[in-house]
């Protein structure tokens, strides 16, 4: 009977076998002995993190408390003074005083922001950043529509050299009218006398100011003595359109710092001028 393996061959691969475990104990034991656990036998140079300590050498003290100066506000209410107001149902017009000059506002108008919004008999109301600030005038009782000031001081009132007691006069020499300074002196400081003597309302064509028409001059004043009747239309003032309340405020200003004046009226349907000296 022929056997199923061949003795030799068996005896062969028992040797190889036996040889390849005695390879592996062998090199399982040089890594052992030579080689490191894991990796790369060698170390990085790292360099060592300086520590920094800091060290407060002064006693420990209580830092002063910064203190904030206190600064003004720029363009306060507070600068504006109010000197009069036109308070009409469609117009509104303050006479102020700012910094020390006086300015004519009107509706719509700013101040350094301030915003004139509208205006009662005794006050003014101005914006700035949505906020609403009101500006008082110590007046008189008065009257929508008309001017009012603030009260004057009271004055030595200017006598006439004739000593009756007017404030100044209006002298006709024929082709013009003299009048005293006096006279425009008092009627610039006291503005409430000027709607006691004479009325005046704006005549507006498509929405613009084309002058102001006497609505009423009482008898034996100055302004009766000016020439002036009830119905004349206000057109300008030494050639200046009085287009606009700004502009009858500008002439009222300047009335009194004037050598002479030419007032150009409509009277009907006819164009003509006043003229007047002031001495």
């Amino acid at each position: 009977m022929k056997p199923l393996f061949n003795p030799s061959l068996i005896k062969n691969i028992i040797g190889v076998l036996i040889l390849l475990l005695l390879i592996k104990i062998l090199w399982f034991a040089v890594e052992v002995a030579f080689f490191p656990a894991q990796g790369v036998d060698h170390t990085e140079n790292k360099r060592a993190k300086p520590l920094y300590y800091r060290i407060k050498l002064t006693p420990n003290e209580t830092p002063a408390p910064v203190v904030k100066k206190p600064t003004r506000p720029v363009g306060s209410i507070r600068d504006i003074t109010l000197l009069g107001i036109y308070n009409a149902p469609d117009q509104v017009v303050v006479t102020i005083k700012y910094k020390g000059k006086t300015k004519v506002v009107g509706k719509g108008e700013s101040v350094n922001g301030f915003v004139l919004q509208r205006a009662g008999n005794t006050f003014a109301i101005f914006t700035k950043d949505g906020k609403e600030y009101r500006v008082s005038l110590q007046s008189s009782k008065s009257k929508t529509g008309s001017i009012q000031t603030s009260k004057p001081s009271r004055q030595k009132k200017a006598v006439s050299p004739k000593g009756n007691g007017t404030e100044g006069e209006v002298v006709d020499v024929g082709d013009h009218k003299i009048i005293d300074r006096s006279l425009i002196t008092h009627y610039t400081k006291n503005m409430n006398d000027i709607y006691k003597n004479i009325g005046i309302k704006d005549i507006k064509k498509n929405g613009k100011i084309e002058g102001f028409r006497v609505t009423f001059v009482k008898r034996d004043t100055p302004f009766a003595k000016l020439g002036l009747r009830r119905g004349d239309v206000l057109k300008a003032v030494n050639g200046q359109p009085l287009d606009s309340y700004k502009a009858a405020f500008d002439a009222y200003k300047s009335v009194n710092d004037t050598q002479g004046l030419t007032l150009t009226i409509k009277r009907g349907n006819k164009e003509m001028e006043l003229e007047y000296e002031i001495n």
